[in-house]
């Protein structure tokens, strides 16, 4: 199919730039890929040394291309940004990621597994939903102040005293308001 023995993929949304290089540097290979394409093509390539930039989707590309023998390097977009020739474009982009992971010394990602993934996943997600926690608790004390009541700083002391300001006995607060705070 092809003699290159170094690939550099740029992954975009739903295209693939395929440039690969022969043991001596020439250009041997430049092919546009649908996203349904590359496994198909990958499967039917000698085996080689890929390289993708360390960017979403690549750990999973790089265990998927790793299944039919191949070799692949991560590296991060800043290593490879130094490598691009001209224009950025997706061709140009692969073309600097083949250069890239050719160098000697380069320094490459390590590839996460999809345990590694997912516990990343699980604090990702964690933290985005302490930062809302926190910005909904600053807003119902803003909230608050505007119907004159102040709560102190603390997360802690809204939690205690929105199910006292939303009983029915509180009278600082209309019933939609009651209802609205209940909810948050």
């Amino acid at each position: 199919m092809t003699s290159a023995t170094i690939i550099g993929l740029d992954t975009a949304k739903n295209v693939v730039q395929v440039h690969g290089v022969d043991t001596n540097g020439n250009v041997v290979l430049r092919k546009r890929l649908r996203r349904g394409q590359l496994t198909g093509f990958f499967a039917n390539v000698p085996r080689c040394v890929i390289g993708l930039e360390a960017t979403q989707g690549a750990h999973h590309w790089a265990r998927v291309l790793e299944t039919f023998g191949h070799t692949v390097r991560l590296v991060a977009p800043q290593f490879v940004k130094p490598y691009l020739k001209s224009q950025k474009n997706d061709h140009n982009d692969a073309a600097a990621i083949c250069e890239a992971i050719s160098r000697p010394h380069m320094r490459f990602v390590p590839q996460k597994t999809v345990e590694q993934q997912d516990m990343q996943a699980l604090h990702r997600v964690r933290s985005r939903l302490i930062g809302s926690r926190t910005q909904i608790g600053n807003q119902v004390r803003g909230l608050l102040a505007e119907y004159g009541i102040v709560l102190p700083e603390h997360l802690s002391h809204v939690r205690k005293a929105l199910p006292q300001l939303t009983e029915e006995s509180e009278t600082r607060l209309s019933g939609f308001a009651k209802r609205l705070f209940a909810a948050l």
